[in-house]
């Protein structure tokens, strides 16, 4: 009898230790959560408009009869866009981050705004290479 107690108290020692490694292993086994760092969307998008603009009073003239709308372009509004999308990727995972507006982040998030801003000139510095030597 005092066998089969020890067998067994033997068993289940051995599941006891065999589950506290398994617990163990899939808490500190897992890949730890992405931290969160904000950028000033509103700012990017702001540049960009004024740039647009910019762009095409200088292209247009500046004459007195100039049309206050400027002409929106598109194609050059879509590679932005895109661009943008790129620099916001390449970002988060150099930094191993969540990306997110900086208006939805109360406190405590690095600002990557600068960086983003950095990338997407590069990015569209390499558009800009692309297309005109597509022209040539």
């Amino acid at each position: 009898m005092s066998e089969v107690r020890t067998v067994l108290s033997a068993a289940l020692l051995a599941a006891g230790v065999s589950a506290a490694v398994s617990a163990g292993f899939a808490r500190y086994a897992q890949d730890p959560a992405p931290g969160i760092a904000s950028v000033r969307l509103a700012d990017l998008a702001a540049d960009h408009v004024l740039q647009a603009m910019d762009s095409n009073s200088s292209s247009s003239g500046g004459g007195a009869l100039e049309d206050p709308a400027p002409s929106y372009d598109a194609e050059r509004t879509r590679v932005w866009a895109a661009s943008l999308e790129r620099a916001l990727g390449v970002v988060a995972d150099r930094h191993g981050v969540v990306l997110l507006p900086a208006r939805a982040v109360a406190a405590g998030a690095v600002d990557v705004t600068a960086e983003v801003n950095s990338e997407l000139k590069e990015l569209l510095a390499m558009e800009a290479m692309k297309k005109q030597g597509a022209r040539q």
